[in-house]
């Protein structure tokens, strides 16, 4: 089957995206759309015989079964023995839900209750720092601890109504000085997520963030909060059960943000917009879980994102939010994606070809003075992906809004269109002639033919979020499950955090003997430098 795609790939490497659209039926087909969120597809190089061969895969390889098994709690994670159930964490309207045969929904929804409970105590001022009703949050985490919170936090800003939040996740000096030095510890909570509570950055900025508080408070526990399941490890810390909010084995840390890591977002957008949030998750997956494959968005979503890497070798993808708010969900993709997928091996140990895609971006407009000039004329071709809300939040400045509009739709069409060399000619005729005309045409040649998929919404609500990131999450798995590999361990990290381990005394000391020569020479020189 791959290898008939392949030659599809091949096929139509001369066919013109244009063309493809002028087919009769094309937006109905190549366009799918739940609950406001539409996916068009129709500006890519797949036609109709194509895309049956893609759903092929997926019958193929088993997705539906794959895809009842992680709904259903069994150890899909196969490396650590584990289910794979964030799903319900946002199941707030469903039934049961087993790991073992206990169902988790009681304790879900038991924590969420007092995620809400403390949440509110915050905002009403009911929960007092000592020094008065608490302005400021600081969340220290790392990886999912604090990419989901905080694009969540960004994203969701027009609901903010709550104490300030900061985010602290960089073992860098600065990361942590800047955030306390915004804040009074006397009215500041201080928020530690990590579920080990053993986190070496996030522990690091945690102990220096209580030296702080300390120098301001008497009781520096009591204006902290653990988003852990280390009981004893919190309570030498000086926090207090009744703030400690645990998570199962069963929730990985890059989809934890639906649980109790996304307790900074709802302490600043209350408890019923955080519940929406979930509301929209759960549609997601009750879509994900039910629609035909031809139907479904998540799995067209992953299908499309195999055809450009695994099969037409395209590396990288760019995913342009022309919506500011959503300024670092591509870096929370970045690690849902090159985490989940960056896998070299199957299931059973075996080579893989191809694994998932460099996954980067900015929000539009910015990006277009910068990287589309590489998009849009350089050598490598980079499959695009758009979002775009109908409405900002900004009512009075919705002219600026229809410009934004106008530009996102305006990229995907020059990508696809592309600028002739005769069109180009035309473009700088009367300017110049002879040799020197056909030069400056050449620098204004865009070759087009570049695919691109749009994702537009009414909004930017706390459901159409919801949404957006459980539609991520389930074309990850759709993606995984298709390749044969396990989207959710991370062994990739851990040879890097084994090294610096046994590198803390060699830095400190600066004696380098049994090091590589670059290794040790790099001591040495940051040794000279003040190390």
């Amino acid at each position: 089957m791959w290898d008939a795609l392949k030659a599809r790939a091949e096929a139509a490497r001369d066919r013109r995206i244009e063309d493809l659209l002028a087919e009769p039926g094309r937006m109905e087909t190549f366009a799918t759309t739940v609950g406001g969120l539409r996916l068009d597809f129709a500006k890519t190089n797949i036609d109709a015989e194509t895309l049956q061969d893609l759903i092929g895969l997926l019958e193929a390889t088993g997705v539906a079964e794959k895809r009842e098994a992680m709904f259903t709690g069994q150890p899909i994670n196969e490396t650590e023995g584990r289910a794979v159930l964030h799903t319900a964490l946002r199941n707030i309207d469903g039934g049961p839900v087993t790991v073992d045969g206990t169902d988790v929904m009681p304790g879900v929804l038991k924590t969420l209750d007092r995620m809400a409970e403390f949440a509110g105590a915050v905002r009403d001022g009911s929960f007092k720092g000592q020094g008065g009703k608490i302005t400021d949050v600081i969340n220290i985490g790392i990886g999912g601890s604090d990419l989901g919170p905080k694009m969540g936090a960004i994203a969701l800003a027009p609901y903010h109504d709550g104490p300030r939040c900061h985010f602290v996740s960089n073992v860098d000096p600065a990361d942590i000085a800047d955030a306390l030095r915004a804040c009074d510890p006397a009215t500041t909570l201080v928020i530690v997520a990590s579920k080990t509570f053993t986190t070496i950055e996030t522990m690091t900025n945690a102990r220096t963030a209580k030296a702080w508080m300390g120098e301001a408070v008497n009781d520096t526990g009591a204006q902290f909060a653990a988003l852990s399941s280390a009981l004893d490890k919190t309570a030498d810390f000086g926090i207090a059960p009744s703030r400690v909010f645990g998570f199962e084995d069963w929730v990985g840390g890059r989809y934890s943000m639906w649980g109790p890591i996304g307790l900074p977002l709802m302490i600043a957008v209350g408890p019923e917009a955080f519940r929406a949030f979930l509301r929209g998750g759960q549609a997601m997956d009750r879509h994900f879980r039910a629609a035909e494959w031809r139907e479904n968005m998540p799995a067209l979503m992953a299908l499309v994102g195999i055809w450009h890497n695994q099969v037409c070798g395209y590396p990288t993808r760019a995913v342009l939010p022309y919506d500011n708010r959503l300024a670092r969900l591509p870096a929370y993709l970045q690690q849902l994606e090159m985490e989940s997928n960056g896998k070299g091996v199957t299931m059973e140990g075996a080579p893989v070809e191809t694994s998932g895609p460099v996954v980067w971006g900015e929000p539009g407009t910015n990006g277009q003075h910068a990287f589309y000039q590489l998009i849009h004329q350089g050598t490598q071709v980079v499959p695009c992906e758009f979002l775009v809300a109908a409405r900002g939040h900004e009512d009075d400045l919705h002219h600026q809004h229809l410009l934004l509009v106008a530009n996102c739709l305006a990229q995907s069409e020059a990508l696809m269109r592309g600028r002739t060399l005769d069109e180009a000619r035309e473009k700088v005729a009367g300017k110049f002639e002879g040799a020197e005309l056909e030069r400056q045409a050449a620098h204004r040649v865009f070759p087009g033919n570049r695919p691109s998929v749009t994702l537009t919404y009414p909004q930017l609500t706390p459901e159409i979020l919801g949404m957006i990131v459980a539609l991520y999450e389930h074309r990850v798995f759709v993606e995984g499950a298709v390749l044969g590999i396990n989207s959710y361990d991370q062994w990739g990290v851990e040879l890097g955090k084994e090294l610096a381990t046994a590198l803390g005394p060699v830095v400190e000391s600066g004696d380098a003997q049994g090091k590589d020569a670059s290794t040790a020479a790099l001591v040495a020189v940051l040794k000279a430098h003040g190390l």
